[in-house]
């Protein structure tokens, strides 16, 4: 009897949160929709590059409310909504605009579970756009800005015993604002789309000692044999020691202990390189010891691989990948979801575009404008595909401005905006840097904000030196980084030519096809041409690949095709906007695609 009590008591609590939450509005969605329980959203470890074994999630239902700006927390809340999805998504439960007259609000209450007692607890959020304002039991414990990155505070001194009382205040003004914001817009229409506001990747807390270890940086030289180490530990003294290991499938390969400030170089002796063919990754273990002691351990993985550029028997610039010539080629992928928006529904959800990429013969994927949560990145360093990174545009007119492969007319940003995006995008880089599937940082795009392009160039390679840059793919061209890039729609074209950077295309394609029953919205659908069947577009996108082939032989060392999905109002994706169906003949695509990408080996 008392056993069907608590069955009925559990019944009753799992219905009671789902009475309180269910996607919102009438638009399309995934299939990985259905499958969300707002009380275990997204329950994968988030920091795949520094794994520790005990944490906590605080995804799921939160108290929110929308205020005009410089109120005070409120009393009461307007409702649920579903952390980590944005207030403007279905999947948020809420699915209201927020504009820059007003601050968005969330409130929970968490406990820290008593074998924490001791250690420090560290708040984390993976991502939270823009600006934002922590309160802990009614103290402001910190602040943030940028969309696109992690941040986190040490929350040790200011819990109380029993629950604790978390409040978040978020400010966006979308595209009124100075700060990068990709294609978000208060009035989304043609290639813009839905603003995003407020926390969109997973909320988390974690236990570890005072002295922990905070991030790893690897940088691995294949000519070498060697993989560069570098730990940054917290609150360590001099005489605390770093020990790494390197392991191939539990057999260790390399081990070296050292001072916490000094860079560590593990011995890779015949290696066994990362490729989109072969995506090898080594184990990573790295211990942090006090007088003897391991006081902190972590779990993480590495890459041996090398980007590089080299003039080939023809006098050709080629992008190179391990010191071969290798055609990248791949999808242009805006990472939104007609559901979740920034968020993809599930973790099953997250690793699709890339899963199917990879099917179609694709062996890089450019990330247009947005930074993704570490997940994606680590499904694409295991399931093995390049990526070519943007930075998120902003502050500018979305219009391309006119300039030639010299020189161009640079927008001047305010000095507030300059100081956004050198901040964003030096974060951008500290953080995606470990991830070895990561291959070309895009600084600009189609000279979208562009201004102080060698400035940028120069901080980029500063940042991390061990990859290309792509000054400002389709935009305003100048001599400075490695690669130039052009844009071309709908077929491809190699209207200017680098002799001493690899010349790629950017962006061509384009082929839509409206596909009944899987839109957005029913009118004002568009592509940069239009199709009416599979076999259509199929036809258009082989004859468009073909004309690829022969330009490789005059000079195109890459290209990106728009694109992997349809997004809202733009048709022109390989897969409908809600995953469910591939638009083109797959066989066909593929068998097209694997030749472009063999074409230079």
């Amino acid at each position: 009897m008392k056993k069907n009590l608590i069955i009925i008591g559990l019944l009753f609590i799992s219905s009671s949160v789902f009475a309180q939450w269910k996607p919102a509005g009438e638009k399309i969605k995934t299939t990985w929709a259905e499958k969300i329980d707002p009380q275990n959203v997204l329950p994968e470890y988030p920091r795949p590059l520094l794994e520790r074994t005990e944490w906590k999630n605080l995804n799921g239902l939160w108290d929110y409310a929308i205020l005009p700006g410089g109120q005070a927390e409120p009393h009461s809340f307007d409702g649920k909504i579903l952390v980590p999805f944005a207030v403007e998504s279905s999947l948020s439960g809420v699915q209201k605009t927020v504009g820059k007259n007003n601050e968005l609000w969330y409130k929970r209450t968490f406990t820290v579970p008593s074998a924490w007692k001791n250690k420090n607890i560290i708040l984390h959020f993976g991502a939270v756009d823009w600006k934002t304002e922590i309160y802990l039991n009614d103290i402001k414990i910190g602040s943030h800005t940028g969309g696109y990155t992690p941040f986190c505070f040490d929350i040790t001194s200011f819990l109380t015993s029993g629950e604790q009382k978390l409040v978040v205040k978020v400010f966006d003004p979308t595209d009124t604002g100075y700060q990068p914001r990709g294609k978000q817009v208060n009035k989304p229409e043609s290639i813009w789309y839905t603003a995003v506001t407020g926390i969109w990747q997973t909320v988390w807390i974690e236990p570890v000692n005072e002295k922990h270890i905070a991030s790893v940086k690897t940088v691995p030289d294949i000519d070498k044999g060697v993989l560069s180490v570098t730990v940054n530990a917290q609150h360590v003294a001099p005489y605390d020691i770093v020990e790494v290991k390197l392991s191939d499938g539990g057999k260790i390969v390399s081990t070296i202990k050292s001072v916490v400030s000094e860079t560590l170089e593990l011995n890779v002796p015949d290696a066994k390189l990362w490729s989109p063919d072969a995506p090898f990754l080594y184990d990573l273990e790295i211990n942090l010891y006090n007088k003897g002691k391991i006081i902190d351990k972590i779990k993480s993985y590495c890459a041996m691989r090398k980007i590089s550029t080299k003039r080939d028997s023809k006098g050709i610039v080629r992008l190179q990948l391990n010191n071969k010539n290798l055609f990248q080629f791949g999808p242009l992928d805006q990472g939104w979801w007609p559901d979740g928006l920034y968020t993809a529904p599930t973790d099953e959800a997250l690793a699709f575009d890339i899963i199917k990429t990879k099917e179609l013969g694709f062996n890089m994927i450019r990330k247009h404008v947005k930074v993704e949560p570490a997940r994606w990145y680590t499904h694409c360093d295991r399931l093995g595909i390049l990526v070519w990174q943007d930075m998120p545009s902003g502050d500018g007119s979305p219009q391309w401005q006119p300039g030639n492969y010299f020189t161009g007319s640079e927008l001047v940003r305010s000095s507030e905006s300059e100081a956004n995006y050198y901040k964003e995008w030096k974060e951008i880089i500290a953080f995606l840097q470990p991830h070895p599937s990561i291959v070309v940082w895009v600084p600009f795009n189609e000279a979208w904000g562009q201004f102080n392009t060698q400035k940028v160039v120069a901080l980029t390679k500063e940042c991390d030196p061990s990859r290309l840059v792509n000054p400002a793919s389709g935009g305003n061209h100048y001599r400075t980084g490695d690669i130039l890039d052009l844009h071309n729609y709908p077929d491809p074209s190699l209207y200017l030519y680098d002799a001493e950077r690899p010349t790629v295309l950017g962006e061509y394609g384009g082929i839509g096809l409206a596909w009944e029953g899987h839109l957005w919205q029913p009118e004002k659908n568009w592509g940069y041409v239009q199709f009416k069947n599979s076999k259509e577009i199929t036809d258009e996108y082989v004859k468009f690949a073909e004309k690829l082939k022969t330009l490789i032989k005059s000079g195109f060392s890459g290209a990106v095709y728009t694109q992997t999905t349809d997004v809202e109002g733009e048709v022109n994706g390989l897969i409908t906007y809600d995953r469910k169906v591939i638009k083109h003949e797959a066989d066909r695509v593929k068998k097209i695609n694997t030749e472009i990408c063999k074409s230079l080996e």
